[in-house]
């Protein structure tokens, strides 16, 4: 197996997969708190999603790209129609109402940032000092958090401000709390400082995912936006991992109530297929047109995985997902919390809906993150039957990103907590008592 990317491969080979559960070749059951790669948002192997796979693909496989099919048409209507329900949290601004679909989360970015660039005739991207966008060429330009290090040139333009991080500010007031404000004017005095006068976007995630799931303080990017916006700059919300309901809103950008210029979707809209979406608006659609905005790929628009989408849609809608959601967020938080006030290794408890995390630390007082304490917890998760995912990237581990399918129970949830208390607890007596680990 080539390599590509992860320290090392699964310890074992997954023979199934089934709600909240993976199994293993030797039949060990395994709770999944990473929805597969974020993806299995619906569980693994939801019922109403083989269903259409089944139906779908004996009557429409692929198609040429110039070629459009009711599935579709019926999600792109929808996705817009969703996104027109929600601007009035956001009064003066137009509706996501233009609609393109395609397969993985890096390629809709690198499409989001083609079209910004065509539209403003402008090649320079914004982007967090802690972010993750892809792995494509353009996405790759916006990515900070890892993978920049591969000796070549990337794409020319990339600029990086810096992340907001409450739990660790760099910019602080004068009770020692993120100062944003002034973390975010710093950050725009430094991308002036670069530009060579062709700001074309921002790309931004609404949830720094990998960057270890921080989010951003109320306010924040309504400030980004004015930022951008003063610069003709396109904001783009990356929403890969935070939109269908992960935050407990259909749309992520709704609790900071921003709408951007463009949206990209991915993970959380496919159920585990590959399935993207690019969203803009009528204006600005025309205005790449006009320029000559192409992105043309074998597997734009393709009708098995639109079917699949709808189904998502309606899943979310007929089986209460949201609410679903909004409990279990709720419950894992409070679980959470308790970590952080239980052991010393717990130093901070963050995230939004489905998407939370644990950031693990040599003790609370020293706030030193440990990746090494960070990847034992792992190792003992999933020996006691849970699979946790840790930020393995360079500098950003210690990071527990933790989120279960939107269809999880509280039964799973407490099941999780458990393991995880269970293992923190294990990792951190061994280190007390003096134990190598």
């Amino acid at each position: 197996m080539v390599r590509y990317g992860a320290p090392s491969f699964f310890p074992e080979l997954i023979d199934s997969a089934e709600g909240s559960y993976v199994c293993t070749e030797s039949g060990r059951w395994i709770l999944d708190f990473t929805s597969g790669q974020m993806s299995a948002t619906l569980g693994h192997s939801h019922p109403k999603i083989v269903r259409t796979v089944q139906e779908t693909y004996p009557k429409l496989d692929h198609l040429f790209s110039a070629m459009l099919s009711r599935p579709v048409v019926n999600l792109s209507t929808r996705l817009a129609e969703r996104a027109a329900e929600v601007t009035d949290i956001d009064p003066g601004t137009a509706s996501l109402d233009k609609v393109v679909l395609l397969s993985t989360g890096s390629e809709v970015n690198d499409a989001a940032i083609r079209m910004a660039k065509s539209i403003t005739g402008k090649f320079e991207v914004v982007s967090f000092s802690r972010s993750w966008h892809g792995l494509t060429e353009a996405a790759a330009g916006a990515t900070y958090s890892s993978a920049r290090n591969i000796g070549t040139p990337g794409a020319p333009g990339q600029i990086a401000i810096p992340t907001p991080y409450e739990y660790r500010p760099d910019f602080v007031d004068a009770d020692g709390n993120l100062d944003w404000r002034k973390q975010l004017d710093f950050g725009f005095a430094m991308v002036d400082a670069q530009s060579v006068g062709s700001l074309a976007a921002c790309i931004v995630e609404p949830v720094i995912s990998g960057g270890g799931v921080l989010v951003p303080p109320p306010g924040y990017f309504e400030a980004l936006r004015e930022k951008c916006h003063e610069r003709g700059m396109l904001l783009i919300f990356d929403e890969a991992q935070t939109s269908m309901g992960r935050t407990g809103t259909w749309f992520g950008f709704e609790h900071d109530r921003v709408t951007p210029d463009i949206l990209t979707l991915s993970k959380t809209l496919g159920a585990g297929l590959p399935l993207a979406a690019l969203m803009t608006t009528t204006e600005l659609e025309q205005k790449a047109y006009d320029n000559g905005f192409i992105f043309y790929t074998s597997h734009v628009n393709d009708p098995v995985v639109a079917a699949v989408g709808n189904t998502v849609m309606d899943v979310i809608e007929q089986e209460h997902i949201l609410e679903n959601v909004e409990q279990r967020a709720d419950q894992l938080m409070k679980g959470l919390m308790r970590l952080v006030a239980d052991h010393d290794i717990v130093g901070d408890a963050r995230g939004r809906g489905l998407l939370q995390g644990i950031e693990i630390v040599e003790s609370s007082a020293s706030k030193v993150k440990s990746e090494h304490l960070g990847n034992l917890i792992t190792e003992k998760c999933l020996e006691l039957g849970l699979h946790m995912n840790i930020v393995v990237l360079p500098g950003m581990g210690g990071v527990f990103r933790i989120a279960p399918p939107l269809t999880v129970t509280a039964e799973e949830i407490d099941q999780g907590l458990g393991i995880l208390d269970e293992a923190v607890t294990a990792v951190e007596n061994a280190r007390d008592a003096g134990e190598a680990l």
